[in-house]
């Protein structure tokens, strides 16, 4: 950089440098081992994707341009970002061999083992593995534990005392859906709110920005606002202020303003949204029980049990006839909204218009109900979905979001039982956020989830909502969490696929490098992802770019929360 005169001469030396080091570790010219070569050619070639001035065009930004200046002496008066140097300290180090993710490099079994001698030292290696997975699991509180459950007790006893119910409206669904909590001070009285959570909330109602807490689910706050164990559950629906002033923001430039997912293009009807060949998605009932912070659909619904949130009966008709009119549908997924917090004759009634149609194979049902009120999921309920249930014919499943293991308590597992105990399966689709994304918190949800009848689905980037900045991880985390985590776990547990929502395309395999690729630093060390579409190889669709949040900001974060960064060094070589 220093010897070269202009910004163009630094370009072409520097893809001639890193083409030559490619060369070299192919050639053997330097001796390194198979897993450090790995990560010195993903290295070098993301650093070429970084410095072409295709990708420069597409950004905006030459990260190149800072590198230059900087070698020069001259350019902005503010120094670069420390996630920017970061980001350039490691991909320097990896390019040339030196990543150092493995500086006590000793392979197991030993080459001069062989037979049952080395299969006694590899065994003895997957203990420890074992071991640190289990002390990481232990870390985090299950809500099915003794004292919890103790401590929940007293949680429901102070929330009936403070709304004047009985243990038989505890018991009652119905109850429930109609004492939703939406302002701060009756929530005041069931958890101790701190005064940025009561600001927020009070500034969500003045903005019409919808808020609500089920009964139940205030039950599962620990009452102290410390949330050492019900991080992710108070993070899930009680705002934080960043998420209501960009909502306000947002809102008022018009509805479609907050359409992240751009579901107003790809609906074809009323009610419908399509982006796959074989499945589309129905929203007969636009409301929740309570709304989740990170809802992909919060732009459309205006608050918890809205009472005009039912789509009229010819509206459903037309949707349903839609479907009938098109045979290479398959699969149709009834959410949201939730579904299940209608009434059962309006449920048995939609998947019999459903059934109807010959061609409809599986008919999946979205469903938060199993962590927000329970008590909906009675036998009756599941009867009636089983009804159409018909093996070799066409199958009933449940999909729902369970987020951390402190949500999954007894009644949550009675739920889930009632469908498996009827042959009905249930899914789980998990949103990757900074309140699950420690080292094997994912890891502790989907051992739990597989012992209470749930089949772990999807594990979802969170989208990248402005409102929901302060929720969101870095993609090289997600990557990392299923490379060096989830892949610990046997196969069944670990069944879920990591993917990334392309707006207006669909899901993206992240733990697939040949499906996105890096293709800039920013100056506060942001990554710029451009993500191919599902199509690819197929047909011909746009690209989609996608500017991350920052790795450096993201372990300090960590940092805060009293994490030990050397567990997540290597999250640098994920691209």
């Amino acid at each position: 950089m220093r010897e070269s005169p202009t910004i163009g001469v630094a370009r072409k030396r520097l893809f001639d440098y890193l083409n030559r080091q490619e060369r070299e570790f192919l050639n053997h010219n330097f001796n390194i081992y198979a897993l450090e070569l790995a990560t010195t050619l993903s290295s070098v070639q993301v650093m070429k994707s970084i410095i072409s001035v295709r990708n420069e065009e597409r950004t905006g930004f030459s990260a190149l341009k800072q590198l230059f200046d900087a070698a020069h002496g001259f350019g902005p008066e503010e120094k670069p970002a420390p996630g920017f140097k970061e980001e350039f300290r490691h991909l320097f180090r990896a390019i040339r061999g030196r990543s150092k993710l493995y500086p006590e490099w000793q392979a197991v079994p030993p080459k001069r083992l062989s037979g049952r001698e080395a299969a006694i030292a590899r065994s003895d290696k997957l203990d420890r593995l074992s071991e640190d997975v289990e002390e990481h699991i232990r870390r985090y509180p299950t809500g099915l534990e003794p004292k919890v459950i103790k401590r929940r007790a007293e949680n429901q006893q102070r929330i009936m005392a403070a709304l004047g119910a009985a243990q038989s409206d505890w018991n009652d669904c119905r109850w429930h859906l109609r004492n939703v909590i939406t302002d701060p001070e009756t929530l005041g009285k069931a958890v101790r709110l701190t005064p940025e959570e009561k600001q927020a909330i009070k500034l969500a109602n003045e903005h019409r920005i919808p808020f609500g807490v089920t009964p139940y689910y205030a039950s599962l706050m620990d009452f102290e606002p410390s949330r050492v164990n019900d991080h992710s559950i108070r993070a899930q629906v009680i705002p934080s202020l960043a998420y209501v002033e960009m909502m306000a923001k947002n809102k008022g430039k018009g509805l479609h303003s907050l359409d992240f997912m751009q579901e107003y293009n790809t609906s074809p009807i009323d009610l419908v949204t399509r982006r796959y060949p074989r499945i589309a998605i129905l929203k007969p009932y636009n409301t929740c029980a309570q709304i989740c912070v990170y809802c992909q659909r919060n732009w459309e619904i205006e608050q918890p049990m809205a009472p005009h949130a039912m789509a009229s009966a010819d509206q459903i008709d037309l949707a349903v006839s839609w479907f009938r009119d098109h045979p290479g549908l398959t699969e149709v997924l009834v959410t949201g909204g939730d579904p299940l917090v209608t009434g059962n004759d309006f449920i048995d009634r939609l998947l019999e218009k459903l059934a109807r149609i010959k061609h409809i194979e599986r008919i999946r049902i979205g469903s938060r109900v199993f962590v927000t009120v329970p008590q909906r999921i009675t036998p009756k309920l599941a009867d009636i979905i089983a009804r159409y249930h018909e093996p070799g014919k066409r199958e009933m499943c449940l999909v729902t979001h369970i987020q951390h293991v402190y949500e999954i308590t007894e009644e949550t597992m009675r739920a889930v039982q009632e469908f498996r105990k009827r042959g009905i399966a249930v899914y789980n689709q998990m949103v990757f956020t900074r309140e699950n994304s420690r080292r094997f918190e994912a890891v502790a949800l989907r051992r739990l989830l597989r012992l209470i009848g749930v089949d772990p689905y999807y594990t979802f980037n969170t989208k990248g909502k402005e409102e929901t900045v302060d929720f969101r991880v870095p993609i090289a985390r997600l990557r990392q969490e299923q490379k060096e985590e989830a892949r610990l776990m046997p196969g069944l547990v670990r069944a879920d696929e990591a993917v990334f929502n392309v707006p207006g395309m669909g899901k993206n395999y992240v733990r697939g490098a040949q499906h996105h690729s890096v293709i800039m630093i920013l100056p506060d060390g942001r990554r710029v992802y451009e993500f191919h579409p599902w199509e690819k190889r197929i047909s011909l669709a746009p690209t989609y770019m996608e500017t991350d949040v920052g790795i450096w900001e993201y372990l300090e974060w960590l940092k805060s929360r009293g994490e030990d960064l050397k567990d997540y060094r290597s999250i640098w070589y994920y691209y």
